[in-house]
């Protein structure tokens, strides 16, 4: 849930990064030589990240131009949408599926694949936020992003995070998984931010909204207390401005009122317990503020699209199937 964080920065954009926390779901070091080719497929509510070690490798995204990627280069595809990696323009390239993968573990494969030519070796993985924010901190990313280790301002500590996941990625050890999960997190947030710091888009927005002094601060406590009993007029006392200008200022920025996104989130948050914590409806809707669970669960089905009970659910069958022996490919989501 969203309790008060008491190391939680004041900065509404910095907040929202601190509460950036992933769950890995699935990684692969792909040991390729030229010619190669693979795609990936779409997976919804996860995000794929490829680190390229030695080599290079062609990024094709929907709606996007090629990109390559060189050694050193660090690359999210942020909305789960399929894509392709190949060694040169053109080349075939199958789907994943039907490549030889090695499992070595329930979440953990190498890849071997190629024609024998030039080597390059990738890791890859898809992660998807847990909280709220950082879901909706991805929705407001492009198609993908670049970060070139050579052009990032922390550089050393990029390069030698990558070359540490490499390490762990070839040796296997006792820990391997949990060390590699933990590196991706800090890969992922120093690419979002690198992408935020350089990027005009990220002045538009949600984005734009958080870097508006007091509009984001506002959305900084809507976020960590969900469960308050806020009025228009209380969050506009935050934001020290008149309630109508709160108002308008408020939709210009997010194309929405403010009461309506703090509904938003609050079943947002509600959705991410349901599905992590297997929480009791009840005792949600009361910790959310609603008085009934019926109002509750009629604001629910209205913003999420499904009744609460029916969400909760359908994540226990999700986690007695991640339980049971089974093909990862076979349990994400599209």
């Amino acid at each position: 849930m969203a309790d008060l964080d008491p190391w939680a920065p004041s900065d509404p954009l910095a907040s929202v990064l601190h509460l950036l926390r992933m769950n890995g779901a699935f990684y692969c070091r792909s040991e390729l030589t030229e010619r190669w080719g693979m795609t990936l497929p779409p997976m919804r509510d996860y995000m794929w990240f490829h680190v390229v070690t030695s080599g290079r490798a062609q990024l094709e995204t929907e709606g996007a131009e090629p990109r390559w990627l060189q050694a050193g280069d660090f690359s999210l595809v942020p909305h789960g949408t399929g894509h392709v990696l190949r060694s040169d323009p053109g080349v075939p390239a199958p789907g994943i599926l039907e490549l030889p993968r090695e499992e070595l573990s329930e979440r953990y494969e190498i890849l071997r694949h190629g024609e024998g030519g030039a080597p390059t070796t990738l890791i890859c993985g898809a992660v998807r936020f847990e909280h709220p924010a950082g879901r909706t901190l991805v929705e407001a990313l492009p198609a993908s992003i670049r970060i070139a280790a050579a052009d990032s301002p922390p550089r050393v500590w990029m390069e030698s995070t990558m070359a540490l996941m490499a390490t762990e990625a070839r040796a296997l050890r006792p820990g391997g998984e949990a060390v590699m999960t933990r590196l991706a997190d800090i890969l992922v947030v120093q690419a979002i931010r690198t992408w935020l710091e350089q990027d005009g888009a990220a002045e538009t927005g949600w984005l734009a909204a958080l870097h508006d002094p007091q509009i984001g601060r506002v959305i900084a406590l809507i976020h960590r207390e969900p469960e308050r009993e806020w009025t228009v007029a209380s969050l506009a006392a935050e934001a020290a401005m008149s309630r109508s200008a709160f108002a308008a200022r408020f939709r210009k920025l997010l194309g929405e009122s403010a009461m309506s996104y703090v509904t938003r989130w609050r079943m947002l948050v509600a959705d991410s317990a349901l599905r992590s914590e297997g929480a009791n409806v009840a005792e949600l809707a009361a910790r959310l503020g609603y008085r009934s669970e019926a109002a509750f669960a009629r604001a629910f089905t209205r913003v999420i699209g499904s009744p609460p009970g029916a969400v909760k659910r359908e994540a226990e069958r999700l986690r007695r199937r991640r339980h049971a022996p089974a093909d990862f490919w076979d349990l994400s989501p599209t």
